[in-house]
């Protein structure tokens, strides 16, 4: 938890806004593919990349 709250306060000080949507999209890609492992969506989602 520490790390997130000073990586967020990075974000503020150097003003980077723009990596959250680029970290958000990343952890929702990662989140698709863990929770798809052993589902039977799983073949549609490697289709998409």
């Amino acid at each position: 938890m520490d790390f997130l709250k000073e990586f967020l306060e990075f974000l503020k000080v150097r003003k980077k806004y723009w990596l959250i949507p680029t970290l958000l999209v990343l952890v929702l890609f990662g989140g698709l593919i863990v929770l798809s492992q052993g589902s039977a969506v799983a073949p549609f989602i490697y289709t998409i990349f």
